[in-house]
C-alpha cells in the first residue's frame, strides 16, 4: 500500500528536477554569458525612493507600508467578491446585505485612511 502511495509521487518529483534543472541551467548560462557590469540605471533610486546598492538596515516612511496593507485588503474584497457574485442566487437577500455590511466597512476604513492623508506622498 505504502509503495503505490510513493509510486503515485513519482511523476511530480521527475517534474520538480526537470524544472530544477531547467532554472540552475538558466541561472547558470545568465551568469557565464551576460555581461555583469553595473550602470547608473541599475543603481538608480527604484520604488521605494531607496538606493538599490544601500544597506538594509535602515529607516523607511510607514506610508509604504500603510499602502501596501490597503492593497492588500482591496485585493481581499476582490476575492471575497467573485465567490459571492457566483452564489448570490443560492444565499439570497441576507447573503447580500451582509455583503454590502461588509463593502461599506471597508469602504469606511478606506475613506478614513484617505480622509487622514495616509495616501499622501508629499
Amino acid at each position: 500500500m505504502t509503495q503505490s502511495l510513493l509510486a503515485d509521487y513519482l511523476p511530480i518529483l521527475g517534474v520538480f528536477l526537470i524544472v530544477a534543472g531547467v532554472v540552475g541551467a538558466l541561472v547558470g548560462a545568465s551568469l557565464l554569458f551576460a555581461r555583469q557590469n553595473l550602470n547608473s540605471q541599475k543603481v538608480a533610486a527604484y520604488d521605494g525612493g531607496f538606493d538599490a546598492m544601500a544597506g538594509w538596515r535602515r529607516r523607511f516612511d510607514v506610508r509604504f507600508f500603510l499602502v501596501g496593507v490597503l492593497f492588500v485588503i482591496i485585493e481581499l474584497v476582490v476575492v471575497l467578491l467573485v465567490p459571492w457574485a457566483v452564489s448570490l442566487g443560492q444565499i439570497g437577500l441576507f447573503g447580500f446585505w451582509a455583503m454590502i455590511v461588509f463593502l461599506a466597512i471597508v469602504a469606511v476604513g478606506f475613506a478614513y485612511a484617505w480622509k487622514s492623508g495616509a495616501l499622501e506622498w508629499a
